[in-house]
C-alpha cells in the first residue's frame, strides 16, 4: 500500500471552465496541465491553467470518488464548493503558494 497522500483538484482555465482530477502531486501535476504533453486533453487547448481548490483524500478510492462527485455537479454547484474552501483565503494562499491575483479571482468566481 502507497503511503502518498491523495488529492482532488480543479483548475481553472483560460477559458473560464473548471477542470477536476487526482494527483499525490499537485505541484507537479499543474506545472504539467501548463507546460507538458502529459496534461490531460482537455486542459492543453486551455492554457494556462490555475490552481482554485485543493482536497486531501486519505487513499486513492477516496479521491476517485470525491472527484466523480464533483464532476457531477453543475458549475454553479463546484463553484459554491470553491468558494467555501476559499473562507480563509491568506492561510490557503500560503499552504498552496498561490499569488494574491489568483486569491481574488477565485473569490469573484462566477456562478
Amino acid at each position: 500500500m502507497s503511503s502518498k497522500a491523495w488529492w482532488v483538484y480543479s483548475l481553472l482555465c483560460a477559458d473560464n471552465t473548471l477542470y477536476t482530477g487526482i494527483t499525490t502531486d499537485p505541484q507537479k501535476r499543474l506545472k504539467e496541465h501548463n507546460e507538458s504533453p502529459k496534461g490531460a486533453r482537455y486542459t492543453r487547448s486551455r492554457r494556462p491553467v490555475q490552481l482554485c481548490y485543493l482536497e486531501a483524500a486519505p487513499h486513492r478510492s477516496a479521491a476517485s470518488q470525491r472527484e466523480a462527485a464533483l464532476k457531477k455537479l453543475a458549475r454553479h454547484h463546484k463553484c459554491s464548493v470553491i468558494r467555501a474552501a476559499w473562507n480563509d483565503t491568506q492561510q490557503l494562499a500560503k499552504q498552496c503558494h498561490l499569488s494574491p491575483e489568483l486569491c481574488a479571482t477565485i473569490k469573484a468566481i462566477e456562478e
